[in-house]
């Protein structure tokens, strides 16, 4: 998209063309206009291939080719400190004026950029990698709500980008970055104040966590992919993605949840009652698939169980919803685009299972000792 209408300014803007091969220039703002537009065409809809970049030696961030990727997700960096979404800022320098960058916590944007920093500068020593990993970790830490949680972005606007965001493992990704500054030897560059403030934002997210999941008649549940920054009510987003419980978002946060060391009462009944939940909402006997290109739902019974992406609140049904904001019930009553546009359904409660099991071998004495598991009903 970006890289038609960049061909389209050139072809129409840059030059004019009148008989032979004469040709006139244009103002130095639409050639400029024309340039930007191609180049974040070469660098849009891809994410970077962090963990690739995690595997490399120590001898790699100090090469030409190390330090251009570094140089590269530098430039990419707006004033406040973090990074744009759905681009590959290990590409290609931003060659523009930094300040129209829309930093955001979104589609996993910042957390790998910084982390990927942090290694630079403990690699090479450079201070520039150093100062840029500090400016985004301050930037964090300043948009973390009272309440405990975060924004999609910040400053967070008066849009639903306000709303305490659980959707697409926004929140949870800040706080694990901020479990390991606070905790990893590897952060050892950043001053002790930094670390303790991490430390103390993580325990604040925590606690943020345990007090937005939904009851329903008295019985924890999960939670809804956005929750209100004042109230911690469930909230929408996108006309399609209504108030709900999520299948999702929660399995990331119960995923979170169960990485705690010596779990509190408060964090051993979520873990529970999230558990629980996962499996009374399960479906069984379907399968998702693609007929003639359009992904329906059919029955199988041999298939492995699937998850929602939303559940209605209250009766545990699963919802979907096209542009138009309208519930559904049924993923065949919303709009192709919408349809075959967006993961409604996934495999996210195996996950949790697994991990459930795990952490009742391991802080269950009950389960530790050959009982049963003692799992909210």
């Amino acid at each position: 998209m970006h890289m038609n209408l960049a061909s389209v300014i050139i072809h129409h803007s840059l030059f004019s063309f009148s008989g032979r091969s004469s040709f006139c220039w244009v103002d130095k703002k639409t050639v400029w206009l024309a340039a930007a537009l191609f180049q974040l065409a070469s660098v849009s809809g891809r994410s970077a291939d962090w963990p690739g970049y995690a595997s490399k030696q120590d001898d790699w961030f100090r090469s030409a080719e190390g330090r251009r990727v570094a140089d590269s997700i530098l430039s990419w960096q707006s004033p406040l400190g973090s990074w744009p979404k759905n681009l590959d800022t290990t590409q290609e320098k931003l060659e523009g004026d930094k300040r129209t960058i829309r930093g955001t916590f979104d589609n996993g944007a910042t957390t790998g950029e910084l982390r990927f920093l942090a290694r630079a500068f403990r690699a090479t020593g450079e201070a520039r990698y150093r100062d840029a990993f500090m400016r985004g970790l301050d930037h964090i830490l300043q948009a973390q709500y009272p309440t405990g949680g975060w924004p999609q972005s910040y400053p967070p606007g008066a849009g639903y980008h306000r709303h305490i965001t659980f959707n697409d493992d926004a929140m949870v990704r800040l706080m694990e970055l901020l479990r390991e500054v606070a905790n990893k030897p590897e952060y050892e560059f950043v001053d002790a104040t930094r670390r303790r403030a991490c430390e103390t934002s993580f325990k604040r997210g925590i606690d943020c966590i345990l007090k937005c999941q939904v009851k329903v008649d008295g019985k924890l549940t999960v939670w809804c992919a956005q929750h209100d920054e004042a109230t911690l009510q469930p909230r929408p987003a996108r006309t399609f993605e209504l108030v709900s419980l999520s299948g999702a978002e929660s399995a990331g946060i119960l995923h979170l949840l169960m990485s705690l060391d010596g779990p509190s009462p408060e964090i051993a009944a979520a873990i529970r009652a999230g558990a629980a939940w996962f499996e009374s909402a399960k479906l069984t006997g379907l399968a998702q698939t693609r007929v003639n290109g359009d992904k329906v739902v059919v029955p199988d019974k041999n298939a492995r169980p699937l998850w929602a992406r939303f559940y209605e609140i209250g009766s545990n049904r699963p919802i979907f919803s096209g542009r138009d904001g309208v519930k559904k019930y049924t993923l065949a009553e919303i709009e192709a685009e919408r349809r075959n546009g967006y993961a409604w359904h996934g495999s996210w409660g195996e996950r949790v299972a697994r991990d459930f099991a795990l952490w009742e071998r391991k802080w269950d004495p009950a389960v530790r000792n050959g009982g049963t598991s003692n799992r909210q009903k």
